[in-house]
């Protein structure tokens, strides 16, 4: 987890993620499907008029205020992720897999099946322990424009969605609304 650094002013320096970074991959998530996930984030923020290094503020479980940058997007792009509601979900699949990496240190280790009620499992970059051992399970939403009473009704609904495995490993649930924007990261 990262600390606020103080700068000589006495200001608090804001930390910064880059959604480029997926296209590194994770051990869940291939290069190809990263750079896919962030592209896909560039343009609903973009959509939304904000421009790279645009802040979202601490809400729920992060530990602070952080910039978002990207690769603007350019025209191809903006064709090629039209369809603005799988956009959207792609997209906040981006910023929360970087977020909730940010909060616990966690990585995807593998997406979901179908029927699960969540999105990814994340764990340890160390895919050597034991199965289960250090997991946990991520829902994420995203929402393209939205008021704060609908990001709270999506929270809560999202975790009634994943308590039906509770009992499998510890979870969090990732809503990301492009308007504002806000990631509200929480645990279950």
């Amino acid at each position: 987890m990262s600390v606020p650094q103080q700068t000589m002013s006495g200001k608090e320096e804001v930390k910064n993620i880059d959604l480029s970074a997926l296209s590194q991959g994770m051990p869940g998530i291939t290069s190809t499907h990263g750079q896919m996930l962030a592209e896909a984030a560039a343009v609903c923020l973009e959509s939304q008029q904000h421009e790279p290094g645009v802040r979202f503020p601490k809400v729920g479980l992060m530990p602070e205020d952080m910039k978002v940058g990207w690769r603007p997007a350019d025209d191809q792009q903006r064709r090629c992720y039209a369809d603005m509601h799988e956009a959207t979900e792609w997209g906040a699949s981006a910023v929360a897999i970087l977020m909730i990496n940010e909060v616990t240190g966690k990585s995807v280790i593998e997406r979901s099946k179908k029927g699960t009620g969540f999105d990814y499992w994340i764990g340890d970059n160390d895919l050597g322990a034991l199965p289960f051992e250090g997991v946990a399970r991520l829902e994420v939403s995203g929402i393209l424009r939205g008021a704060k009473g609908q990001i709270e009704a999506r929270v809560k609904q999202k975790k009634n969605q994943i308590e039906p495995t509770d009992h499998l490993a510890p979870g969090f649930v990732a809503i990301v609304e492009f308007g504002s924007p806000i990631a509200c990261v929480e645990d279950k």
